[in-house]
């Protein structure tokens, strides 16, 4: 059982189970590059968990040859956190839907962030209800047109980033879902990291939603709608990396710069990930005004709920004693039934 972990291959952790989404599906890519991931990371099978709710990326547990669990809608985040609970030695996964996690599931997810708990949270967004045919979700764009909303959807979306940033998340990510080596390195971070991680990750749904997010997948086009944050790095992006992110201190804002044309490298903003405004306003940035941020836009690692709560425990059994659950069951009002 206890297989030597330095020996352990992309094999190793996928399942026997027929993998059943539609064809083109970025789930596929998602899933491939977590399974080629798994035995980068030095652990074994037995110690990794990965719970989900319900969507078609919930899905997700089957085709991991770990522990999971499928569990229901909206409460994964919660099932998650007993699990970690009762077992800290394990790594515990999250892997959820923008419909799962911010509209059934939005308390749940909320509350994880804001306790902090060691849980890494992998959010895949297609900005649609993919599993119950395409109904418009609360990340879909204005102007959607879907079986709910067939004149086209006029809900403002909710940001994933911006949500996670403000119910306090001390790492905050997002990448694309076939790009392998970006969302290797932005999930491989998140499990490093102590305490709640939270990644979107830019997801197509080639039935309900195809193309999306095509402007920042695009390779001919990408440069000029991505922009790709480093810790430490001036932000820059299009082709010849001359455009860049400056911000105005008169109004507070960010605003697109043109180096060479009234604006200097200097005048570029310099990713700072430990600075919880900036990561607020790069998380925010919207086309056609902006390009879309993708990398690690938060981390600032804060005391984890987990190990707060076993040594609030360890500090209780040294003050009152080991207690005695039998004098406990006896102490107050009862009575023997016999």
């Amino acid at each position: 059982m206890n297989q030597a972990v330095d020996k352990l291959t992309i094999d190793d952790f996928t399942s026997d189970q027929e993998v059943r989404w539609c064809p083109g599906c970025g789930d596929y890519a998602i899933l491939k590059t977590i399974q080629k991931l798994m035995p980068e990371l030095g652990k074994t099978r037995e110690s990794q968990v990965f719970v989900s709710g319900i969507g078609c990326s919930s899905r997700f547990p089957y085709y991991m040859n770990t522990y999971g669990f499928h569990t229901i809608h909206g409460r994964a985040p919660s099932i998650a956190t007993g699990v970690k609970l009762a077992n800290p030695e394990l790594d515990v996964w999250v892997i959820t839907g923008d419909g799962d996690a911010l509209s059934i599931g939005g308390n749940h997810t909320m509350h994880a962030l804001r306790r902090n708990v060691d849980l890494t949270i992998l959010l895949f967004n297609n900005e649609i209800y993919g599993l119950t045919k395409g109904q418009y979700s609360p990340t879909s764009k204005v102007g959607t047109r879907s079986p709910s909303t067939p004149e086209g959807s006029v809900d403002r979306p909710l940001s994933p980033c911006a949500i996670a940033l403000g119910a306090g998340a001390p790492f905050v990510a997002r990448s694309i879902d076939t790009e392998m080596k970006h969302l290797s390195a932005v999930i491989t971070e998140a499990h490093t990291h102590q305490g709640a991680s939270f990644v979107e990750i830019l997801q197509n749904c080639p039935i309900y939603n195809d193309g999306i997010f095509e402007q920042v997948k695009d390779k001919k086009i990408a440069p000029d709608f991505r922009l790709e944050v480093e810790h430490g790095k001036p932000l820059l992006f299009g082709k010849d990396k001359n455009r860049g992110i400056r911000l105005n201190l008169e109004k507070l804002a960010l605003e697109v710069v043109t180096l060479g044309e009234g604006a200097e490298l200097a005048d570029v903003l310099v990713h700072d990930q430990t600075n919880l405004a900036q990561a607020q306003l790069i998380a925010a940035m919207q086309s056609p005004d902006f390009p879309t941020a993708v990398g690690i836009l938060y981390h600032k690692p804060v005391s984890a709920y987990v190990a707060d709560l076993s040594d609030q425990r360890l500090k209780l059994r040294e003050k009152r004693g080991a207690g005695d659950l039998g004098k406990l069951l006896r102490t107050g009002h009862t009575w023997q039934v016999k």
